[in-house]
């Protein structure tokens, strides 16, 4: 995430020197007759138009494909530029309220964003359900590994399962809620190597690094080098639903609300349903 920061920092400096340019020239015409308070609000409106076309959306790490495109439509549509910044829903969730300057949160589990709607970090009257996923058992493309039932995985020929971390990374959370269901959560907890997020986790069973891993079928549908052996029942976890909602702090409100309304159109969800996923009705 550093060089998500610093690309921040860049976009602010940039800004910062925008405005000190735009100040010295309100001060001259201040030095023409302008009012001290004339010059400032000049300087603050032109700041202000600086920002009305850019967004900056926090995105799970399994939006990437699916968003990225989205983001572009929309860049097209409005005119506007649209930045998105992939990672853990938790980490997301943390870097908001370590005041990140995000303006939308798209998370992939209504925990984060139950979160920061407690802490009145977000608008609550925004908070829309967008997605649902799956979550489903892959295995590097070339193994000839076949699993009937899940908790085969308790065998001794699978000796590292990889999964998203599973008291932060929602798939591994709801990985966790699978494997407690199925009644072989402690028998594999040795086995298990966790990944700082969803595509952390793909790219241990792509590597060959692992036997297995838990993913989401849109994660897994984006690789070459796994294929899918099981799907997890929806029974067996939480349903794994995507809200999004627009942060409360954004200098950007309409367009960031905008945005929102877009993710909830009929061709953002076409982009959505091609990488995988599931609209929410």
């Amino acid at each position: 995430m550093k060089e998500r920061f610093d690309e921040w920092q860049g976009i602010k400096l940039m800004k910062a020197r925008l405005l000190l340019i735009l100040s010295l020239v309100c001060l001259f015409l201040g030095c023409s007759g302008e009012k001290p308070h004339e010059t400032e609000r000049l300087a603050g409106k032109a700041q202000a138009q600086s920002r009305q076309a850019e967004l900056l959306i926090f995105g799970a790490m399994s939006l990437t494909d699916a968003l990225t495109e989205i983001s572009q439509r929309f860049e097209a549509a409005r005119n506007v530029k649209v930045y998105c910044s992939f990672a853990g829903s938790t980490t997301l969730q943390r870097q908001i309220e370590k005041g990140a300057p995000a303006d939308v949160f798209i998370s992939a589990s209504p925990r984060q964003v139950d979160t920061l709607q407690q802490g009145g970090w977000i608008r609550e009257d925004t908070r829309r359900s967008i997605l649902y996923n799956q979550l489903v058992l892959v295995v590097p493309v070339n193994s000839s590994m076949t699993l009937n039932d899940l908790r085969t995985l308790t065998q001794p020929s699978i000796q590292r399962i990889a999964i998203g971390e599973p008291n932060s990374v929602p798939a591994g959370i709801y990985g966790k809620e699978a494997l407690m269901h199925l009644g072989i959560w402690e028998v594999v907890q040795p086995k298990l190597v966790p990944g700082a997020d969803v595509r952390a986790t793909l790219a241990y069973v792509e590597s060959g690094e692992v036997d297995v891993g838990i993913v989401y079928r849109t994660d897994a549908a984006i690789s070459r080098k796994v294929k899918i052996v099981a799907q997890f029942p929806n029974s067996t976890h939480s349903p794994i639903v995507y809200p999004a909602a627009v942060i409360r702090d954004t200098a950007h409100e309409a367009l960031a609300r905008a945005f929102v309304t877009y993710l909830q159109t009929s061709e953002a969800a076409g982009i959505f349903e091609k990488y995988g996923f599931s609209v929410v009705p």
